[in-house]
């Protein structure tokens, strides 16, 4: 069993009370995935972030299939940080960290993806090739996005 991390940090020019705004709002994650993906939630972004909030949307990641993804916010600790985890989706393994803190003049965010393939020997053997790249596409997306519209660092 194979488990892989994503680990990225981005420097943004706002407060923490900006960025706590924007990325703990289910309904802002549209605002930062590619349009090609299909973005489109189904249920649970109707209020702010909470410990147990269920939400569903669907996703066309690769090759147009479209995929449900269900996560769940399991910790949430205030303007720092919370975590979402993959409860039904096309990863054997989901674990999302997000991190904020107040730097000079700004904020980092940092995120942390722990993710398990599914599908054995075939997924690892996928990675490389499909799904690690993909995944790097997406979050370099966000960060473009998050510059258009929060500024450079």
């Amino acid at each position: 069993m194979k488990i892989y991390t994503l680990h990225k940090k981005q420097n943004l020019p706002i407060t923490v009370d900006e960025a706590w705004e924007f990325l703990s709002s289910p309904k802002n994650l549209k605002t930062i995935t590619p349009d090609y993906m299909g973005f489109h939630i189904l249920s649970g972004a109707d209020r702010p972030m909470f410990p147990g909030q269920i939400i569903q949307y669907i996703v066309t990641p690769v090759l147009g299939i479209k995929t449900k993804w269900v996560t769940e916010i399991t910790h949430v600790k205030d303007k720092e940080y919370f975590v979402d985890e993959q409860r039904f989706g096309p990863y054997a393994l989901w674990h999302h960290k997000h991190f904020i803190k107040p730097i000079e003049d700004g904020v980092e965010m940092e995120d942390i993806v722990d993710y398990k393939i599914p599908m054995g020997i075939l997924g690892q053997m996928v990675h490389p090739i499909l799904v690690k790249p993909k995944l790097e596409e997406i979050f370099n997306y966000r960060t473009k996005k998050l510059e258009e519209l929060f500024g450079t660092y």
